[in-house]
């Protein structure tokens, strides 16, 4: 019940950063986004303190943990592999495109005979 509350909270947190950047619309922009930012930042902090916040902020760190485990290509490999598919999607346009003239021409000029 505790965390529903807290989630509640946040939500009403949240929806008075938006709400001031509105209230304050004769001020300058810095202070309507302060406005969201501090509303945010305040329901992040309630939301944070909830299980499912924790729970969320493990899941984020699992997935920046396992984001750092990727062994990323080098440049010449990126390039490598970019060229193969634009070479594989030539030689698929001519293939589709000598499909497509041939299927034409057998039936407009053979079969229709409208030549």
């Amino acid at each position: 019940m505790a965390d529903k509350l807290k989630l509640a909270l946040a939500l009403l947190l949240l929806g008075a950063g938006i709400a001031g950047f509105y209230a304050f619309s004769e001020q300058a922009l810095v202070v309507r986004v302060l406005s969201v930012l501090v509303g945010f930042g305040a329901a992040a902090g309630v939301a944070a303190q909830a299980e499912l916040g924790r729970r969320f902020i493990a899941f984020a760190r699992e997935a920046i943990n396992e984001t750092k485990k990727v062994v990323w290509p080098t440049r010449k490999e990126t390039v490598q592999s970019t060229g193969m598919v634009f070479a594989f999607v030539v030689v698929i346009a001519i293939f589709l495109w000598v499909t497509d003239k041939s299927l034409e021409w057998v039936l407009y000029d053979l079969v229709l005979g409208w030549k």
